[in-house]
This record gives structure tokens, sequence and C-alpha cells, in this order.
């Protein structure tokens, strides 16, 4: 999974903070701060399409855009490619661990709990 560039991570801010399909026009208003051109949102969106960041579905002539899944489940992605690219998975998780914080390393050990609980 390829890392979101800039203005790629803007437009998923976007999508990521609101609960409905958004269409270019209501993207590109959203991120009215930066100026941009109409056909650069829609650049961008059909970009993240293709990538398979971002599911579309045609309403009359416009597409709404949706994320393709959480910013969870992506940067989840993002750190399993990461780890992929190490040639000792172990030593790059302990690694990472070292480097959290206290309440970072808290939830994570709530998270491996609930993994270890029997589900009823």
């Amino acid at each position: 999974m390829n890392r979101l560039g800039d203005l790629e991570r803007a437009v998923m801010d976007v999508l990521w903070q609101r609960n409905e399909p958004l269409t270019v026009r209501e993207v590109g208003r959203a991120l009215a701060d930066r100026d941009l051109a109409h056909t650069t949102v829609m650049t961008v969106l059909d970009r993240l399409a293709k990538k398979g960041v971002v599911a579309r579905a045609r309403e009359g002539r416009a597409w709404r855009y949706r994320p393709a899944a959480s910013r969870e489940n992506y940067v989840s992605e993002l750190m399993f490619d990461a780890l992929g690219q190490t040639g000792d998975r172990d030593a790059a998780l302990a690694a990472f661990v070292r480097s959290m914080s206290g309440n970072e390393a808290e939830a994570l050990r709530r998270a491996l709990a609930e993994i270890d609980e029997p589900r009823t």
C-alpha cells in the first residue's frame, strides 16, 4: 500500500471526518482554505479511487466518494507493509514498542488482552 501525499491525505481527512459519501465539489468546499481548482480535487479523488483508497458510486452526473477503509485500517495496512520491508519483523516490532509512550503501550496491552479473551 502506498503512503498518501500531502494533498491526498488532506482529501482523505475530509472523507474520514464525514459519515456520508461526498462529491468532488463538497470535498473542494471542505478544502477551501487550500484554494484548489475543482479539476485538481477531481484528479486526486480519481487517483485515490484507482489506488483503491476510496470507493465511488455514480449519482446522476456526479460521483460520490467515501473511504474504502477506516483511517485505522489504512494505517494498520501501512504498518504491515513497513514490517514486510524488514528482514527481522521481531526486531522491528520490538524497536517500535520500545519507542511507545506509556499511554500507547497501555493501549497495546488492552488490544492484546482483547485478542486473548475467549469469545462468547
